[in-house]
């Protein structure tokens, strides 16, 4: 980890006026979530045209249970590192605004965070689709397939292919952007679509880049300021600590 990079990071935090965050599976791979497009992710097991589309869940939801009883166990078991721990701490502080979020494992809440915008969608409730009640998913923990009282199976309140961004997540995220002085991309390498527009909008209006990756992007080279590599996990904490530092914070 490069000092001198984190001093300069830490700076722009603290001098920014409106910071946020937007963060993909990267930042949760260290509380033991795997990307689902690694190697051991779930895609390698389940094709997402077969298993995670809004009309397969129609067709077969019982099928597509298969996928989601090991998706939910990979959420279940997982805690905040960190990272999301961190992210938490800078809100908290008042030099973080908002995240963004692709991911659907409720781990910026659970780190502290409130202001998260959910992108996808979160597991932590389930609908149905057909009468429109909601339950909490501890209210069904071990029934699979889950069902609703009107005999129809619960969907997780995620966002499947062929299913729309909730429309406040959209806007409030080109808002944010739009109007952000500072952008922090983690454990993301901002391909998946609309999410990927939300560097560009920020840094077409103004804002710094920082980003937080194990490896290079095609943002790097194009639109990031400061590019720290290394796990979140370590990157994220030391970014905090030299803001504390900074703001004369014990």
């Amino acid at each position: 980890m490069d000092a001198q990079l984190i001093n300069r990071s830490a700076e722009l935090i603290y001098n920014s006026k409106h910071t946020i965050a937007l963060t993909g599976a990267g930042i949760s791979v260290e509380s033991g979530i795997p990307d689902f497009r690694s190697k051991d992710g779930l895609w390698s097991r389940y094709a997402p045209e077969e298993y995670a589309t809004i009309s397969a869940f129609r067709e077969d939801p019982e099928k597509v249970w298969r996928m989601l009883r090991e998706m939910e166990e990979l959420v279940l078991g997982a805690k905040p590192n960190p990272a999301h721990i961190g992210l938490g701490e800078l809100e908290r502080m008042g030099y973080l605004k908002y995240i963004i979020t692709q991911n659907i494992d409720n781990l910026h809440q659970a780190g502290g965070a409130r202001n998260v915008i959910e992108y996808h969608g979160n597991s932590s409730t389930l609908s149905c689709l057909w009468c429109g009640n909601s339950y909490n998913v501890e209210e069904k923990r071990g029934e699979y397939p889950p069902l609703c009282k009107c005999g129809k199976i619960l969907k997780p309140d995620v966002v499947f292919f062929g299913e729309p961004i909730p429309p406040y997540a959209l806007t409030k995220s080109f808002q944010l952007a739009a109007s952000s002085d500072l952008l922090m991309i983690i454990g993301t390498s901002a391909v998946v679509s609309p999410a990927n527009t939300i560097p560009s909008i920020a840094k077409q209006n103004g804002a710094k880049i920082i980003e937080i990756n194990l490896e290079e992007t095609h943002l790097t080279s194009t639109i990031t300021d400061i590019f720290l590599k290394g796990k979140a996990g370590e990157v994220v904490p030391a970014l905090v600590k030299e803001v504390k530092r900074l703001a004369g914070i014990n």
